[in-house]
């Protein structure tokens, strides 16, 4: 009987022991995994494929880069009177693609989020065309981190209900092989289609970038990686406790890429530095054949980590947190700079379109203030925070240096226009929401965003949101008020009716989400993630 009795404890305390280390790692868990079935090798160089020696004769199609930052704020580019920290942090490099060549003043992402953002500019479409309409995270890290732990009386959401056997594996969420990418029309015209950075779009084989028109990749499959080890002795790191996303990030990422879906190996440096560098090589190596590189710095996306020489570089920024994020900027800037500079060095300069834009507003979560101004919202909201982005295009021999433009557009036309600057052929089989805009301003009548419950219409200059948590409907003339800070819902309901019905129509063309919208969490308008709770504070739900 006393045996049975000791027994008996020693199973309860391996039990107890056991429930625990679950308990104490289990944010850690994706990465353990991760690391056990692809450890991170040693850094090892790249080799892109050399192009033709000599470039052949006559003229030939330009060369094509499309630059695309994470999470950059409105007010992160120094353009308009903006810059981190009131200014203190200056873009001149991102500032020129601006002003020697184009830039959009009205140009949107495709969605408020990254993963369906960049799925619009890789196929020319509204990502819930074809069902991609929320951001790619496994189902545990839904229900373990949500969207943020709630602020005040509001509560994130975990809708357990939708958990079903037919949800896609987190490494299958992503663009359908059957859709065209950009990357394979321009192939298809003789263009070497290279892509380094992140990638967000798939995991699986079938759906990385060298299995969706990409000739090489050098890549961070998922949506984010450590820019560091975050022990280097050459870098400063910001944590956000009041982020649960921020947690899970420095727990379960890695310093780490691959080169054409092969093992993951530890990069040189920065990862700014590191694509940075690799995309100036993958130039050299292709001067002499149109080539069309994606260039997806995944900076200044969390987690915050600078190089110590750019924290040295800002001592009169206080706060540690946005010394850090400004660090990260200036080092952007100064790297899009370099690979600016390599062109010129290689005489293709004049010959290449470059376009730059961000894949959403800046985020709430980072708990720095002003990231959009002067527009309302962050990331995860369809306030012109959270989807006003930069949209520049310079190519000497094709754009006029200063030109200004007022049209609406965005992401959805980037399809077009680069398959256009290259002579590719847009799809026929399917409806393509890509317009090009360098044959001038995009016909359509609207605009449309949707996640979930939550929907916007831009026609013309009014502006509706629709949400159902809370149930609401805002209505801003972006004319008279671009800020949106004067709702006039209530004062004109027919004009609300009316935006809704085309909300309603547009949305009978889309498809069935390929995985549900597991979590909602609030995200506040006005202030960031680590504010205290006021009450009377707007917000959203927004849908996972």
């Amino acid at each position: 009987m006393k045996m049975r009795w000791i027994a008996a404890t020693l199973l309860a305390a391996l039990a107890a022991g056991g429930t625990w280390a679950y308990q104490a790692n289990q944010y850690r868990l994706p990465g353990i995994v991760q690391d056990w079935r692809d450890p991170v090798a040693p850094n090892r160089a790249v080799r892109w494929q050399q192009g033709p020696v000599q470039a052949p004769a006559g003229r030939r199609p330009p060369n094509i880069i499309l630059i695309v930052a994470d999470d950059l704020g409105y007010n992160d580019i120094s353009l308009n009177g903006g810059g981190v920290a009131g200014g203190i942090v200056q873009t001149p490099n991102i500032d020129a693609l601006a002003r020697e060549g184009a830039n959009f003043a009205s140009a949107y992402a495709a969605n408020a989020t990254c993963s369906p953002s960049r799925a619009a500019m890789m196929t020319g479409r509204y990502p819930a065309r074809f069902g991609f309409e929320f951001t790619a995270v496994p189902v545990e890290f839904a229900e373990n981190l949500a969207h943020g732990e709630g602020v005040g009386p509001h509560r994130a959401i975990f809708h357990r209900e939708l958990v079903t056997p037919d949800i896609p594996d987190y490494p299958a969420m992503g663009v359908p092989a059957s859709e065209v990418t950009i990357a394979e029309a321009v192939k298809a015209a003789g263009y070497r289609t290279l892509h380094i950075g992140k990638w967000h779009l798939g995991e699986a084989p079938a759906l990385q970038p060298q299995a969706q028109g990409f000739d090489e990749s050098l890549a961070i499959l998922a949506g984010g990686a450590m820019f560091m080890a975050e022990d280097d002795p050459g870098v400063v790191n910001a944590k956000l406790p009041w982020d649960p996303i921020d947690r899970f990030l420095w727990a379960n990422l890695r310093h780490a890429v691959t080169f054409n879906g092969g093992q993951r190996f530890h990069p040189r440096g920065h990862m700014t530095d590191y694509f940075a560098d690799e995309a100036i090589r993958a130039i050299e190596a292709n001067r002499n054949r149109p080539f069309f590189l994606y260039l997806a710095f995944n900076a200044p996306h969390t987690p915050l980590q600078a190089t110590k020489a750019d924290y040295d570089r800002l001592p009169q920024i206080k706060d540690h947190k946005t010394r850090v994020y400004g660090a990260m900027i200036a080092q952007l800037d100064r790297r899009i700079g370099d690979v600016m500079a390599k062109l010129k060095e290689q005489g293709i300069d004049d010959n290449t379109l470059v376009i730059f834009t961000s894949d959403n507003g800046g985020a709430w979560y980072n708990g720095i203030e002003n990231l959009n101004a002067p527009f309302r919202g962050w990331k995860a909201t369809f306030f012109e925070g959270g989807i006003r982005t930069p949209l520049f295009m310079r190519w000497p021999a094709g754009i006029t240096p200063g030109t200004q433009r007022a049209d609406v557009t965005g992401h959805l036309d980037i399809f077009a226009t680069i398959a256009a600057a290259a002579g590719a052929a847009v799809p026929q089989d399917r409806p393509i929401d890509s317009e090009n805009i360098l044959a001038g301003p995009a016909k359509r009548p609207a605009m449309f965003w949707r996640s979930g419950d939550y929907r916007a219409v831009r026609a013309g200059d009014w502006k509706l949101q629709v949400t159902k948590r809370p149930e609401q409907a805002r209505l801003y003339n972006l004319a008279a008020d671009p800020t949106e800070r004067h709702d006039l819902a209530a004062a004109d309901p027919q004009r609300v009716a009316a935006l809704r019905a085309m909300i309603e129509a547009q949305n009978k063309g889309m498809a069935k989400p390929i995985w549900p919208g597991l979590v909602e969490g609030p995200v506040r308008i006005d202030v960031p993630l680590n504010a205290a709770w006021r009450n009377g504070q707007d917000y959203i739900y927004w849908t996972n």
